[in-house]
């Protein structure tokens, strides 16, 4: 028996021992696992600081062919504004010489209409021309007189209008005067349609020259400027488009 009983404690001791190894190495392998985390994690912290903190290195060829490209496009638009200005410039030189020229043969046909007519007002007065700015007075029926005045000029003009058949009234007569010539026998009008063609409208009724001429009155002065021949031919005019002056309240 104690030579048996010696035997089962050795066994034990065997089996104890080999536990207590193993379980050693358990521990062991444990510690060596939890000492090599960190070191790997700081491992790998570090080499992230390493990489993060390395420079960086940029080209910067694309950035100076942007600012080459940007500058091409403000040059290029420079270009061209300059030159539509050049052209602007141009254009209006070009209308100005157009302007002044226009004016020019405004003018030219203005002296040239009144040379025309003055010459004809002397041929009326027998072929003696006269410097002057006198008007041929037409003759007045007898026993009357007229003042050279707008009231003696359109009392004259309804005289020789009512012995022709024209028709028309005093105040038909003042009223479209005051509007187109204020009274002045001597306007004219040198900005309209008729100005820029070379026959400007003239008188106390504002009368081109081819209407005056067309509608003239005989025994009235061939003058476009006489008061009384002018009214009377711009009523026969009126008289003949829109029925008689009265009816007129606008140009016409």
């Amino acid at each position: 028996m104690p030579k048996y009983t010696a035997l089962l404690r050795g066994r034990a001791l065997a089996t104890s021992h080999r536990a207590g190894i193993a379980g050693v190495a358990a521990l062991g392998a444990a510690a060596l696992a939890i000492s090599a985390a960190p070191s790997s994690a700081q491992s790998t912290t570090t080499h992230e600081a390493a990489a993060s903190s390395a420079p960086v290195h940029y080209s910067t060829q694309p950035i100076e062919d942007v600012k080459v490209r940007v500058t091409d496009q403000m040059a290029g638009q420079r270009l061209k504004a300059e030159t539509i200005a050049a052209k602007k410039q141009a254009d209006d030189d070009a209308a100005a010489k157009k302007r002044d020229a226009a004016e020019a043969g405004r003018e030219a046909a203005h002296k040239a209409g009144e040379k025309k007519a003055a010459d004809e007002a002397g041929k009326g007065r027998g072929g003696k021309h006269s410097a002057s700015r006198s008007w041929h007075r037409p003759s007045a029926p007898a026993g009357k007189s007229y003042a050279n005045s707008l009231d003696g000029w359109i009392r004259h003009s309804l005289d020789i209008m009512h012995e022709q058949g024209i028709p028309g009234s005093y105040s038909g007569l003042h009223r479209n005067i005051m509007r187109e010539s204020s009274g002045n026998p001597h306007a004219i009008n040198d900005w309209d349609i008729n100005a820029i063609n070379g026959i400007p409208s003239k008188g106390l009724l504002q009368v081109i020259p081819p209407t005056f001429k067309t509608y003239h009155v005989p025994g009235t002065s061939w003058n476009i400027y006489d008061p009384v021949a002018n009214i009377t031919a711009a009523c026969n005019y009126a008289a003949h488009r829109y029925g008689s002056m009265d009816n007129v309240d606008s140009a016409y």
